[in-house]
């Protein structure tokens, strides 16, 4: 038998929609040379690999071009295929051990919540002109922050939001992960919306991003004064994304960011492997 790889459709409730993910379920660790050339293969945004360990099972995440360090849409999908597969009762909770520590995932009805550690920014100090030059938005910036990952840019509205083309070989060049762009959202059923472009990690515009909501619920949170918001990704796919968060002072500070996903296929890489 090869490996069995589940393309799952993270952050939405319909098919060919969201953000797809693969996901490889294991009883040992892969070598990093394979998940590495299996994630060049499957050719998505990234690909999971999971092994039970004690507590939990060991999650890491591979885009095409490199390995990351947190994750949302895969470890959403992740969850999902335990559950669905069978491999934990749909009333226990997905744990699991990452780079970015542990995670975890909880069924909630036909939605997923997962724990993530917060991931705030704070307001640029030095705006560089190439982040300016990359997004190609003229006087649409309302204000940019950073943190140690990414740029957090602010729109002036969501139709510039969606009119945005950037450069991405010039955005390449920034010392970041990736630009997470958003602004209000026109829709009273959404509270924000968002764009996240990572040209530096082999992703030009990234369909539906998990982690980048780490960032953008404690920006938002600040500035509508709510801890309960829902946002929508407003890619070419497009998602809807929950966010909970709290504004609390604790150095552990959590946000909690819901989806829902959709098993898309199954198949299994050929045994010569």
């Amino acid at each position: 038998m090869g490996l069995t790889i589940i393309q799952v459709d993270a952050f939405t409730d319909q098919p060919f929609a969201g953000n797809p993910a693969a996901v490889c379920v294991t009883d040992k660790p892969l070598a990093d040379d394979l998940m590495r050339a299996i994630a060049l293969e499957m050719n998505l945004s990234e690909t999971a690999f999971l092994y039970p360990i004690e507590d939990g099972y060991s999650l890491r995440w591979f885009t095409p071009a490199v390995e990351v360090d947190l994750c949302g849409h895969a470890t959403l999908a992740s969850a999902h295929v335990l559950w669905s597969e069978g491999h934990l009762p749909e009333n226990e909770v997905a744990k699991f051990q990452t780079k970015s520590g542990w995670l975890s995932a909880r069924k909630q009805a036909d939605w997923i919540e997962m724990d993530f550690p917060a991931q705030p920014v704070q307001t640029a100090s030095h705006v560089l002109p190439q982040l300016v030059k990359s997004l190609c938005c003229g006087g649409n910036i309302r204000a940019v922050s950073k943190n140690d990952i990414n740029y957090l840019v602010e729109i002036q509205s969501e139709s510039a939001l969606t009119r945005l083309q950037p450069d991405f070989a010039e955005m390449k060049k920034l010392p970041v992960q990736g630009v997470i762009a958003t602004a209000p959202a026109d829709s009273e059923d959404y509270d924000f919306v968002s764009r996240y472009f990572c040209p530096a990690v082999g992703i030009n515009e990234d369909p539906v991003t998990g982690s980048a909501h780490a960032s953008l619920a404690p920006y938002w949170q600040e500035k509508l004064g709510q801890s309960e918001m829902i946002a929508k990704q407003i890619s070419a796919r497009g998602g809807v994304v929950r966010v909970r968060y709290n504004n609390s002072d604790d150095p552990a500070d959590r946000v909690f960011v819901s989806g829902q996903a959709v098993t898309i296929m199954k198949g299994e890489l050929s045994p010569a492997i």
